[in-house]
């Protein structure tokens, strides 16, 4: 046999004996591996955290650009620059106007469609080194902060679970909707 089909060979073996029985449910899965656990209800409600663009799913809180100029001075400026404009991770701030030439920056203020979209990705993935660890008050500070940067709210701004969905981005409308029928 080739060297190639051996291979496949033993790699199609490998997983056959690594596929619980057909029919079988993650617990059965658990119990010939023994890892994990199958989720609880508030398992998965723990993980339910996901924002919506009409602001379904942001929990009661409130945060100003001063509370977020603070938060993201402690808990951002290493990565993304003082203003958000230095890096040297990704650039949060600045690139309106840039999407339609040869270098466009995509930015918070230039390319994100929502500002609930800020508030998911900062609830769920932020600080890289301690994600979901940011409280609700303290994320929309931040947004309010990053959004103020952007000049896409006022400096006296109160962001909430009300005031954020109504927020209306530079680039709402450069993106194609998907026109299949069965996307929603």
């Amino acid at each position: 046999m080739p060297n190639g089909h051996w291979i496949v060979s033993v790699g199609v073996v490998m997983l056959a004996l690594c596929i619980p029985p057909a029919g079988s449910s993650a617990e059965v899965g658990a119990s010939v591996f023994g890892l994990g656990y199958p989720a609880s209800e508030s398992d998965m409600a723990a993980w339910n955290i996901d924002v919506s663009p009409d602001g379904q799913g942001l929990p009661p809180g409130q945060g100003t650009v001063k509370q977020g100029a603070q938060l993201y001075a402690m808990k951002c400026a290493v990565c993304h620059g003082p203003t958000g404009k230095e890096g040297p991770k990704e650039v949060l701030v600045g690139g309106q106007g840039s999407l339609q030439t040869t270098k466009p920056l995509k930015t918070i203020g230039s390319y994100w469609p929502y500002a609930t979209t800020l508030y998911d990705y900062l609830r769920r993935a932020m600080p890289f080194t301690a994600p979901q660890s940011l409280k609700p008050d303290e994320i929309y500070a931040l947004v309010a902060w990053l959004l103020y940067q952007n000049q896409i709210l006022a400096e006296d701004a109160i962001l909430d679970a009300y005031s954020l969905p109504k927020i209306e981005m530079p680039n709402r409308n450069g993106f194609i909707l998907d026109p299949r029928p069965d996307v929603h």
